[in-house]
């Protein structure tokens, strides 16, 4: 019998954060990217439940989550998110961020390093300068602003249906759950907040290298990538295992941005078998 994940809904810091979970075990936090929401995680999720509690977030700003007056910066949600583990009752947890979520997930080893168990990232953002033309469009001095409700509205649905490369492989019926949550009030500047607190008009300006120095030694941490991802190149995930310890890459061909839709079976092994492999050991950023 398939397990049901439970949805819910906390309260933090004056912020209402959904959240859904699914089976039991060592928790496994899930954080989701960019104009996204705990949803694009329910596939690998129910493929993960019979070894971790899997616990899947809306970032604020995103799906079922309230849409504040915040800065929606990383050290901002990372600080949401230790809020929030503590409210449900989780000290500590392995975590799994993709894109954004990936930065996010890398902030928390800068300010909550021993909230983490294992770390995986999923086509992470901050590992280099490199990044999809149109999140640089969105920060530019007042046409930002004006473009990216356009954006949103218009641009993102049409790649979500026609380039699954960009967004990965959706049902329809998922298409239009997150075209629905993406116009909920305030979710357009919640993105652009979000999006101008990494990228500028020359790319990704928050790198984790810049800050490596100011962390020691890290969690065992493994990168998962698309070969073919047009958002983020998976030349950055080979930088930074080259020059890391403690860091493995694994790469999916004829893949983009979303291993966790596109070839989901595959990837939640992979998953499994580093949060598992006992010979994994800590290591160091860009040593």
């Amino acid at each position: 019998m398939a397990l049901t994940p439970k949805s819910n809904k906390t309260i933090v810091n004056g912020v209402s954060i959904a959240w859904s979970e699914i089976g039991s075990g060592t928790p496994l936090i899930l954080i989701h990217g960019f104009w996204d929401s705990h949803r694009v995680w329910s596939k690998a999720a129910s493929l993960l439940a019979d070894d971790f509690r899997v616990i899947m977030i809306d970032l604020p700003g995103n799906g079922l989550s309230d849409r504040p007056d915040a800065p929606y910066t990383l050290e901002w949600y990372a600080r949401m998110i230790a809020s929030w583990m503590d409210a449900i009752g989780v000290e500590k947890a392995h975590f799994c961020g993709h894109s954004y979520g990936g930065g996010v997930a890398q902030w928390m080893l800068l300010e909550h390093k021993d909230r983490i168990e294992r770390m995986a990232l999923v086509a992470p953002g901050g590992l280099g300068n490199e990044v999809f033309m149109w999140l640089k469009y969105m920060t530019f001095p007042m046409l930002g602003r004006k473009i990216t409700p356009l954006v949103m509205r218009y641009l993102i649905p049409v790649i979500m249906k026609f380039a699954p490369r960009y967004f990965g492989k959706r049902d329809p019926e998922e298409l239009k759950i997150s075209m629905a949550l993406s116009r909920i009030p305030g979710t357009d500047l919640a993105f652009q907040r979000a999006v101008g607190s990494v990228i500028n008009i020359f790319g990704q300006y928050m790198k984790t290298e810049d800050c490596a120095d100011d962390v020691d030694a890290i969690p065992p941490i493994a990168i998962f990538w698309g070969e073919d991802d047009p958002i983020l190149p998976v030349k950055q995930g080979r930088s930074m295992a080259d020059h890391s310890t403690g860091v493995s890459l694994t790469t999916y061909p004829d893949c983009g941005h979303f291993p966790h839709l596109d070839v989901v079976d595959t990837f939640a092994d992979d998953l499994r078998t580093f949060l598992f492999d006992s010979h994994r050991s800590r290591g160091r950023l860009f040593a």
